[in-house]
């Protein structure tokens, strides 16, 4: 799938969800930019949203979190201190563009989209939230830009309608990524094989986005086949914000990174065919040796010849078609026997 200029069929595109992790400073969110590319980042994620875009103003126990990191907490007044202000926006997309890393967003409402065209994003990204807006997701279907979904809490219906209504838009630019909406999320829930599942079922590109600690979960989906990597980014531990209780900071990104190059590294291109490292240790496999002196015309017997280390003689595949044959010269012990030396 290409992204702007990055191929992940090449490589696995791994992003830093900023998020609320700018903490409600500009000066922090573009310090955060620059710090992701450093550690490894390929893109940078924002969100763009009013609280208007996700809910509605209102005391209604409807609209008050019961339970998990933000309980008893309103809707409303989370997604106004979590927000990436819309006049953050123009020097976020150029500190990106400076720092030669790729800059784009999760919108929530049409309005969001409207505003994030004048950045000509080469990507947005839809949260499984708003995965089930059907009106939503065709909107950004029309924008033609490659689109990663989160399935968290999208049914499969819901992500068969999806692929519907892409496919009817002509936009054939479509990612799935396995996530378990949960925050911070345990291992034990992150039913890693659905990334198989999804892209035998919907035909996409697939990645994982992570919300669980430490780098364990990217590395076994990369080896699952994930090609996209999300994960929440912060600059240190000391910070505080909506999305710091399952962040990872510069240290433990930047080693996220590199642990997910190395599995994709360590996976190869999936050929049975022998290289040239394996190749040459193929010196210690074993062939055909006298290990006895042998005169001409003597017969080879199992007393005689043997299958040993190292590989500088017949392949073992021989020693039952030696056995009983008469040696044409005389053969020292510990010489590699050829196919010259028996008739």
């Amino acid at each position: 799938m290409q992204i702007g200029n990055f191929n992940t069929d090449q490589k696995v595109f791994i992003i830093a969800e900023l998020s609320a992790n700018h903490a409600g400073s500009l000066e922090l969110a573009l310090k955060s930019i620059k710090a992701a590319k450093e550690a490894g980042a390929d893109a940078i994620k924002i969100q763009t949203y009013t609280p208007d875009s996700l809910t509605l103003d209102s005391d209604k126990e409807d609209f008050i979190i019961k339970g998990g990191l933000w309980d008893k907490r309103r809707l409303y007044e989370l997604y106004e201190s979590a927000k990436t202000p819309y006049e953050w926006h123009k020097q976020i997309f150029k500190t990106a563009k400076d720092e030669n890393i790729i800059c784009f967003s999760s919108p929530f409402a049409k309005k969001d989209v409207d505003f994030l065209r004048q950045f000509d994003p080469i990507a947005y990204k839809i949260a499984s939230f708003e995965a089930n807006d059907e009106e939503f997701v065709r909107y950004i279907a029309k924008e033609n830009k490659t689109t990663i979904v989160s399935t968290g809490i999208a049914s499969e219906e819901e992500l068969f309608k999806i692929c519907e209504i892409f496919k009817e838009e002509k936009n054939s630019q479509l990612i799935f990524l396995k996530c378990t909406s949960a925050y911070p999320t345990k291992i034990s829930d992150m039913n890693l094989r659905a990334i198989i599942s999804l892209k035998e079922k919907f035909g996409v590109e697939v990645g994982l986005s992570d919300h669980s600690f430490g780098h364990l979960a990217p590395v076994m989906a990369v080896a699952l086949g994930a090609r996209v990597i999300e994960k929440h980014f912060m600059l240190d531990k000391n910070l505080e914000s909506e999305d710091s209780k399952f962040s990872l900071d510069f240290n433990e990104f930047k080693a996220m990174t590199k642990a997910v190059r190395e599995a994709e590294s360590a996976l190869g291109n999936g050929s049975l065919e022998l290289n040239e490292k394996t190749l040459k240790n193929r010196t210690f496999a074993r062939s055909l040796y006298a290990s006895k002196d042998i005169k001409k015309g003597e017969i080879f017997s199992e007393e005689n010849i043997k299958s040993v280390r190292p590989s500088f003689g017949l392949h073992p595949k021989f020693y039952k078609e030696i056995l009983g044959k008469k040696a044409t010269r005389d053969i020292e012990f510990g010489e590699a026997l050829k196919e010259k030396d028996f008739r």
